[in-house]
């Protein structure tokens, strides 16, 4: 009984870190930039848009689809630089293992 004791208090201590990691990735910014600067967007490890900077220069030239594409673009890596980081340190926590649906 005793090594499922050992087993349950090491599940708590996981769980404990993962709580305050996943807090702490919530508060984290993550940021990308795509042609060349021109757009810049800011995500928290939770994903969500916190910032968009676009500079006045990519509004020029009036191709309203190619500044679409790099936000798109600019968005798009800034959550998967955000969801590596989360996953980098989930691994360490979890000493490799997979957990399903964490990020």
């Amino acid at each position: 009984m005793r090594n499922m004791n050992d087993i349950l208090r090491q599940a708590q201590v996981m769980q404990q870190k993962i709580a305050r990691m996943q807090q702490e990735a919530a508060e984290h910014e993550y940021e990308a930039s795509s042609g060349g600067g021109m757009v810049t967007a800011i995500v928290s490890g939770k994903q969500d848009l916190r910032k968009l900077t676009i500079d006045p220069k990519a509004l020029e030239g009036g191709d309203t689809e190619m500044l679409q594409d790099l936000i798109v673009a600019a968005v798009n890596e800034a959550g998967r630089i955000a969801r590596d980081t989360l996953e980098r340190e989930m691994t360490a926590i979890s000493g490799g293992i997979k957990l399903p649906g964490m990020f």
